[in-house]
């Protein structure tokens, strides 16, 4: 059985279209925020952060389509059910139906891709939004150098066609995971026993692994004329980021000024940690996320 590590937050599950449904976790009250996990996390990665935020705010987590208990479909043509743009649309949804019309929304890596598709597609529906450890999907695949290429060789791995990557992690998908949250993470212990069985649960599972990839063929596809349609536009809502210092995005990236080529009005700094900000430095991201919150 699935641990629990959100104790005192109700379960929700919410189609959010054909054939989707969205495993969602909530609690509190005062202003919503809407929190997305990345690769290789679940919701649980919020296990941490939520309930102090929830001392405030009315919290929702949920799984990413694809990722953790949410429905995980067929990629379709040209991987369009994992678009960016079709997650995003999954959140709104799930938003609407728990009663938040607008909201702020926090994304750590692919949610993070989230919730900037999120903000453009959605502009009435975005407060506020802050993004973990990323830079620009298009950007990053515009400035790649054989560095980043070498240190983030699952975004070029994944994106090869179905059955190559899925075949090849499923011969040992414990060790490649291990591999992948020891090697991400720069704080030894911050991913437990316990929370690293539960993305061992989800990730042992044939479909988590195929949709993990069709997320990563999206985004080097679909998503990237997505971007290129909007390559003008600029996110509205005030936006906040935050990187590990001792990560690949940190070290390779100005991020502040990529994202000002992306949105009005941008603020962060780096903390000292590596990928997984929210599990390896959760008090400094709530006094972060409360202060840019309000």
């Amino acid at each position: 059985m699935a641990s629990d590590f959100l104790p005192g937050f109700d379960r929700h599950r919410i189609e959010t279209a054909p054939g989707v449904t969205i495993h969602a976790r909530s609690a509190g009250s005062g202003p919503p925020v809407l929190l997305l996990h990345g690769h290789p996390q679940t919701l649980s990665t919020w296990l941490h952060v939520a309930p102090q935020l929830a001392e405030r705010h009315s919290v929702v987590a949920m799984d990413l389509r694809g990722y953790g208990d949410s429905s995980k479909p067929p990629g379709g043509d040209r991987h369009t059910n994992y678009a960016k743009r079709a997650m995003a649309a999954d959140a709104v949804a799930v938003m609407r139906a728990l009663g938040h019309d607008r909201f702020a929304v926090v994304g750590h890596d692919r949610g993070g891709r989230v919730a900037h598709r999120l903000a453009l597609d959605h502009p009435a529906a975005v407060e506020r939004i802050a993004l973990f450890d990323i830079a620009p999907t298009a950007t990053m695949y515009a400035r790649t150098d054989k560095d980043f290429a070498t240190r983030y060789f699952w975004w070029f791995f994944f994106i090869q066609p179905h059955p190559l990557p899925e075949t090849l992690i499923g011969a040992d998908p414990e060790y490649f995971l291990r591999h992948h949250v020891e090697g991400q993470s720069k704080t030894p212990g911050s991913t437990p026993p316990d929370l690293f069985a539960e993305y061992l649960r989800c990730y042992a599972d044939p479909a988590c692994r195929h949709a993990i990839c069709e997320d990563y063929r999206a985004a080097a596809g679909i998503d990237l004329e997505h971007d290129a349609a909007d390559a003008e536009a600029r996110v509205a809502a005030p936006l906040l980021a935050l990187w590990g210092a001792k990560g690949v995005v940190g070290q390779t990236y100005d991020v502040l000024a990529t994202w000002r080529e992306k949105a009005t009005t941008v603020s962060g700094r780096a903390l000292d940690c590596g990928h997984t900000l929210q599990e390896e430095r959760p008090d400094a991201v709530v006094s972060e996320l409360m202060a840019f919150l309000g």
